[in-house]
């Protein structure tokens, strides 16, 4: 008997099912509402909340008047507000808030496509090219990101083409019709008609719109001088910690970071699909104690090629954990007796990623002084080196070619050939099995991949003990205890 004509439950189960289902999402809803009412700035990016009798969406901290319940629409994406037609709210800029964490932490198809569709795949290579590497046909990939967040590929794509385009038109004084193409847009009549439905006023009228602090980073940013960036965060977050490792792991003329403790910089080069880019960011500490919502980093881009601004603007994020839901980890790691101490010492301590997978993967093999030396004998010279800044690091393929033999060459092989794959998209379990079948890399290598090239909030050394009740946080516990001193750096 054929999957269409098997019978299903009765139909009073069915109906039953019906209504559990209407009162769970009015519930949710009614959770939602609270949000809203309160302003409460955690769920910033969670979702977004649109009113029918003014056309505009925002983000539930938005700090205008609460509407009423009966006029309010719920939506998990910026992109679903406005393919409804809802407008973006010039007050609290709900494009500009963190991603949904849900994203980086799902290792299902849609958690896979967001962080692909954030990378800019479809941009480049289409609804097709997102759907290869997903190993899934577009029709599949649109039905069931349609079903889960509201929007399919070519929308959210769109959303976040207009969040770039609005950043560089408000920061920056390049000319529009640059702005149109850095954006990713395929013509200019696309761009307006894109900005108009978006934001419900011109190009022109957007950047004269711009906030006094954008506008003042806009007097000094130039091509030459980059592109001034506010990368959000929600919640608490804890630098220090972070630069701490970006300082113990900087690679010589890839990376630096400099300036006294709780004022420095990080700089890095950055090869991007379009060029390539040295990206400098600060050092922020919050107030300590306090907990205002969320905040930001400071960060300078520079690009040899704007289309690569959103790229890069992802990858630092991964890199920085910004998209991390400091509740949600702080709540269970905080209610074990072990941790308690460390979360309530460290709220918001992230669990850093990488901005090159690739790179990573390599590095974490090969240590620090070695990855300096190939850095040295085989990574591409900038045409423009920047202070200490001198190289990319070497690519795969031509790692592969330079070193063949050994486990270096090996990975470098495969990474190159694609028989492991480390980008956004990637399947965790199928990756860590390639990584495991490359000869001579070992179980612990593997698992510092896994947490740092691919994200994985959930990851713990093989034979460490470390309690399931951790779960699915084990890499931020696991930082919590290196932080406090508790437990050996991996490397």
């Amino acid at each position: 008997m054929s999957d269409f004509r098997q019978p299903g439950p009765p139909v009073w189960r069915r109906l039953d099912s019906v209504t559990q289902t209407v009162e769970h999402e009015k519930t949710h809803e009614d959770v939602r509402y609270e949000a809203v009412r309160s302003r409460d700035a955690r769920f910033d990016g969670a979702f977004f909340f649109a009113v029918e009798t003014t056309g505009i969406y925002c983000r539930p901290s938005c700090p205008a008047v609460t509407p009423k319940r009966r006029n309010v629409r719920f939506f998990a994406t910026a992109a679903a507000a406005q393919g409804s037609g809802f407008r973006a709210c010039r007050r609290c800029r709900p494009d500009a808030v963190p991603g949904s964490a849900d994203w980086n932490v799902r290792a299902d198809v849609v958690g896979r496509a967001m962080r692909l569709i954030g990378d800019g795949v479809v941009d480049r290579e289409g609804v097709a090219g997102l759907a290869v590497r997903l190993g899934y046909s577009a029709r599949q990939v649109q039905r069931q990101l349609t079903a889960e967040v509201g929007a399919g590929p070519v929308a959210l794509a769109r959303a976040q083409r207009a969040h770039t385009a609005r950043v560089l038109l408000q920061t920056t004084g390049l000319p529009v019709t640059e702005i149109a193409f850095a954006s990713g847009f395929a013509s200019v009549r696309q761009f307006n008609d894109t900005i108009r439905a978006v934001y419900a006023a011109t190009p022109s009228e957007l950047r004269a719109a711009a906030p006094a602090r954008d506008r003042a980073a806009r007097r000094t940013a130039t091509p030459s001088a980059g592109v001034p960036l506010r990368l959000a965060h929600r919640g608490p977050y804890q630098p220090g910690p972070v630069f701490d490792l970006l300082r113990r792991e900087a690679v010589a003329g890839v990376e630096e970071v400099s300036g006294e403790r709780g004022r420095r910089v990080y700089r890095r080069t950055l090869r991007l699909p379009y060029g390539t880019g040295i990206v400098a960011v600060h050092e922020r500490p919050g107030p300590p104690g306090t907990d205002t919502g969320g905040g930001w980093l400071e960060a300078r881009l520079h690009l040899t090629d704007l289309r690569d601004l959103t790229t890069s603007v992802q990858r630092l994020r991964r890199l920085f954990d910004l998209d991390a839901d400091p509740y949600a980890v702080d709540e269970r790691l905080g209610a074990d007796p072990r941790l308690a101490p460390l979360v309530a010492a460290r709220p918001g301590l992230r669990s850093p990623g990488t901005a090159d997978p690739d790179e990573l993967a390599v590095r974490a093999l090969v240590g620090r002084a070695e990855a300096e030396r190939l850095v040295q004998r085989y990574g591409k010279a900038l045409d423009a080196p920047c202070g200490t800044l001198t190289h990319l690091f070497p690519e795969p393929a031509v790692l592969a070619e330079a070193v063949p033999d050994g486990t270096p060459g090996a990975l470098a092989a495969a990474l190159a050939d694609g028989a492991v794959r480390l980008d956004p998209g990637a399947d965790r379990d199928d990756a860590e099995r390639a990584l495991l079948a490359v000869p001579g890399l070992d179980a612990r290598t593997v698992a510092v991949v896994r947490t740092r090239a691919l994200g994985d909030p959930d990851v713990a050394p093989p034979g460490a003990a470390v309690p399931d009740t951790w779960r699915p946080w084990r890499s931020y516990a696991l930082n919590h205890l290196r932080a406090a001193g508790e437990w050996e750096n991996d490397r």
